[in-house]
């Protein structure tokens, strides 16, 4: 298939990309390389799918309506995996109007793009940030979402609606992923893990909010990748059996679908830096924090829609995660 990835130079983008590329896919990279964080890092990724056959770059910023037209009008895509978005949790509180340039403006962009040109699928990230003031564990794509704590998560919820309402009205299959606290080699120098093993190697210490009680669901980033190419392979469906007198959010009468991806097995923060200590040879010096603004105690995914559905569960543990993080982190870095 000829498959459009929006955010190829990202985290996650990049492995996706990478991913279809290797199964025989031509994928189409797009993204706009924001200085949100180190473009070399970005850059870097870009080149080891450039390595690749059947890979085209286009440099594009998603809230650039004449060009995503044009990127659309240009190639003929079967699919769309969209991945791009401004992240961070906190940043959203210092940068509002970023969050709505690149996921609202640039959301409706893609919805548009795929809508005009018969796109089979579109698969698009979510978050698990969406769940905001839940503390019913673990977290169901059931349960409605409607308490979202930053302006992030609000976007992002934002995005699930505009695609029921293009599902909805013109028939598109699309499917939304809520990922869950995702971590490996290429990983965003902004997240916890990138941040600890960088001071941790200085002999710095550590910022560890809520003093290190919280619990994530961490997710490799080669699972993540893998639900992401599978739930592409699988066109969203209408549901026959949805009840509008008692409404499935996860679903719906039209060709809609949204899952989480989690590993289901949440980790307290300490022990999560232990394993890294454990994987470095070194012990971390900690500076405990409260609980910072727009973050929450605890994430735990209830995956049973992705395993009934697509017939697929994330698994690697995080001791075998972090393990590979480290041995890219000290090749890339040269520590």
């Amino acid at each position: 298939m000829k498959i459009l990835v929006t955010g190829a130079a990202g985290f996650i983008g990049s492995h996706v990309a990478r991913k279809l590329l290797e199964r025989g896919d031509e994928v189409v990279g797009l993204d706009n390389l924001s200085d949100y964080y180190d473009v070399n890092l970005k850059k870097a990724r870009l080149q080891t799918l450039e390595d690749l056959p059947n890979f085209t770059f286009e440099l594009v910023d998603l809230a650039d309506r004449a060009a995503m037209e044009a990127v659309f009008a240009r190639y003929g895509f079967a699919r769309v995996i969209h991945l791009a978005a401004q992240a961070g949790v906190r940043y959203s509180i210092e940068n509002p109007h970023a969050y709505v340039d690149s996921n609202l403006v640039g959301f409706i962009h893609v919805l548009e793009g795929c809508r005009h040109h018969g796109i089979e699928h579109l698969v698009y990230a979510s978050t698990s940030s969406v769940y905001g003031a839940h503390t019913n564990m673990p977290f169901s794509v059931k349960e409605s979402v409607d308490h979202p704590l930053t302006l992030y998560a609000a976007t992002k919820k934002a995005n699930e609606l505009m695609a029921h309402s293009y599902s909805s009205l013109y028939g598109l299959p699309t499917t939304g992923l809520r990922f869950f606290t995702v971590y490996g080699p290429w990983g965003r120098p902004d997240m916890a893990l990138f941040l600890f093993t960088r001071n941790i190697l200085a002999g710095e210490p550590i910022d560890v909010f809520n003093y290190g009680k919280h619990r994530r669901d961490f997710t490799y980033v080669d699972d993540i990748v893998e639900g992401v190419v599978r739930t592409n392979d699988q066109v969203a469906c209408a549901d026959s059996a949805w009840d509008s007198d008692h409404p499935d959010p996860s679903r719906s009468c039209a060709p809609y679908r949204v899952y989480n991806i989690g590993n289901n097995e949440p980790v307290e923060l300490l022990k999560y830096i232990e394993v890294l200590e454990n994987c470095l040879g070194t012990k971390a010096k900690l500076n405990k924090l409260p609980l910072q603004l727009g973050d929450v105690p605890d994430t735990y995914a209830d995956v049973t829609e992705l395993i009934e559905d697509v017939g697929y569960r994330p698994q690697t543990s995080v001791e075998d995660g972090v393990a590979q993080f480290v041995k890219w982190y000290r090749s890339y870095h040269q520590v």
